[in-house]
């Protein structure tokens, strides 16, 4: 059976490294996996989303509306606009976190309101403020680990060796900052 992750943010918070340490993890455990990662303006603050399907035989990387198993945001914005990548049973994993858009920062555009809401009653919605753990651990660039410790303990995914993962992809100096974002990210999840 192949599952379907959908990663999605702004450019600059970290969401291609979480899914890179989620992938050599899948490898690693002997699953076939597919990445497939798209910048948009990451540069500007735009949209970065990256998908991931693993499974015993993957043919694809490609997720399509109504496919993944779980989208991952890490804005706000970003969750609603990817909703309808999400499966009727998925999950949904939101960092609730406002990254205003160059139209809200220049005044000719308001950020929505009630998101978090709206996402509520459309579909199953894990939320929590990722930045507000990582800012508590001292390093607020770790909530993008923060967030992808929930995305393993909502797969069921803790049994992989994601502190070699971690370590693998992070600098040495920031291992165990990050190695504790993840256990702190997995403890989000009931």
């Amino acid at each position: 059976m192949v599952k379907s992750i959908l990663l999605v943010g702004v450019g600059g918070q970290g969401t291609i490294l979480a899914s890179k340490i989620l992938s050599s993890a899948l490898l690693e455990a002997g699953y076939d996996v597919k990445m497939s990662e798209v910048h948009g303006m990451a540069q500007r603050g735009g949209s970065v989303t990256t998908q991931i399907r693993f499974g015993t035989k993957v043919f694809s990387p490609i997720i399509g509306r109504g496919e993944a198993d779980i989208v991952v945001a890490f804005e706000k914005m970003e969750a609603i606009r990817w909703i309808d990548y999400l499966k009727k049973d998925g999950k949904m994993v939101i960092n609730d976190y406002e990254i205003p858009s160059a139209p809200i920062l220049m005044g000719t555009a308001k950020y929505p309101d009630g998101i978090l809401e709206e996402l509520n009653k459309k579909t199953n919605v894990i939320i929590f403020k990722a930045a507000n753990i990582a800012k508590e651990l001292g390093n607020s660039k770790t909530m993008n680990i923060v967030l992808l410790g929930a995305l393993v303990k909502a797969m069921g995914l803790e049994d992989l060796n994601w502190e070699k993962a971690i370590r693998n992809n992070i600098k040495k100096k920031l291992e165990d900052v990050n190695i504790e974002a993840f256990y702190k990210g997995v403890m989000q999840i009931k």
